[in-house]
């Protein structure tokens, strides 16, 4: 059955939360106008057909009332489309706040170096859900490094660097000037985490050292990732970062 979920959030989301089936369609839809389908080399008809099967696993997700306000910097849900489909370089390029383009410090080489890190399993498939997630207000001034184990002790899982666009793709407003975030799940060999957050004015993706704190910037989070046939099993992450081998 439907739930309802908070029609608005202090984030002053511009759109409204009715039924879970029915923000699962608004996203959709807002990949369609990004032409998503296009660039996954698919029409709009197959493309929307490999996400459909998503449709009851979001509609599944516990409810809110509309009682109830959304906390601060969360989300219920995110589509996520994997980058084999749309790489990161131009997905970066199709998030807008404010009527601003988002963009990128990294070019697509080096973006494609940033894989996830041991211990974070992706569902299979074209594309999968984000559940429950935090930007990390609770972060805030804490390092990489340090917000990892915290995160994991909650039991949640750092977002990836596709997954924190994916976000920004459908609840850009979540991206504020003082409250950027971090993109623990993705590490690529070196010291450096890719983060979120606002420069000029403009949705921004690029990167700070793991060991170095930032008043503006905290770490975002998911409660768990959907697939259309499973619950990605998110085991044997430990406290600290286990950087990915690359051939790239």
């Amino acid at each position: 059955m439907s739930s309802l979920v908070m029609r608005i959030s202090k984030e002053g989301f511009p759109i409204v939360f009715d039924l879970l089936e029915m923000e699962f369609e608004r996203q959709v839809t807002n990949l369609v106008a990004k032409g998503y389908p296009g660039i996954a080399r698919m029409t709009e008809s197959a493309f929307r057909k490999q996400l459909e099967p998503l449709k009851d696993k979001a509609a599944s997700l516990p409810p809110w009332t509309n009682e109830t306000e959304l906390p601060e910097g969360y989300a219920p849900f995110a589509l996520v489309v994997k980058s084999e489909w749309v790489d990161s370089s131009r997905a970066i390029q199709l998030v807008e706040r404010q009527k601003k383009a988002g963009f990128s410090v990294m070019d697509e080489q080096d973006m494609c170096r940033f894989k996830p890190i041991d211990g974070i399993a992706l569902p299979a498939g074209v594309a999968y859900l984000l559940a429950d997630i935090d930007t990390g207000r609770q972060t805030l001034n804490v390092t990489p490094n340090d917000a990892l184990p915290r995160l994991l002790a909650q039991g949640r899982s750092p977002l990836t660097l596709e997954e924190g666009i994916a976000l920004v793709t459908h609840f850009p407003e979540l991206l504020k000037k003082n409250n950027g975030f971090s993109l623990l799940g993705s590490r690529c060999g070196d010291r450096r985490v890719t983060a979120l957050w606002i420069s000029q004015g403009k949705p921004k993706l690029g990167w700070c050292w793991a060991g170095n704190p930032h008043t503006w910037l905290g770490s975002a989070s998911c409660l768990e990732r959907i697939g259309t046939d499973n619950i990605a099993n998110e085991k044997n992450l430990e406290g600290s970062f286990k950087v990915c081998s690359h051939n790239s």
